[in-house]
């Protein structure tokens, strides 16, 4: 029992920290807080079976308002977007666009 409620105080500290930094606008550090209190809160699921009736009763009721609280700062965090960047490939070097690879003007001009 000792092991669950320590686990679930991990997940209460990890819950507090991504707050923290979600109202700092710390969305980074936020995301790496709520990865890890899943994480915690998948390691109490995975023990679950082994768990007593008493044990369940106690884990689960302390377990259920982490959650709300996880799935809300989970829901405050911005969407992860990748950014691709792309580099000049061969033939590219005209990137600045000056012209030099563009036909002379008669040759753009509709017959």
């Amino acid at each position: 029992m000792d092991e669950h409620l320590k686990r679930l105080a991990e997940v209460g500290l990890e819950l507090s920290a991504a707050e923290e930094d979600l109202a700092a606008g710390a969305h980074t550090g936020a995301r790496g807080h709520v990865d890890a209190a899943q994480e915690g809160l998948d390691a109490l699921r995975a023990a679950w079976p082994a768990m007593g009736q008493a044990e369940r009763r106690v884990v689960g009721s302390a377990a259920a308002p982490l959650r709300a609280r996880l799935d809300a700062a989970r829901g405050r965090l911005p969407r992860a977007t990748a950014l691709v960047v792309v580099e000049p490939g061969p033939g590219d070097e005209d990137a600045e666009g000056d012209g030099e690879d563009l036909p002379p003007a008669d040759d753009l001009a509709p017959a």
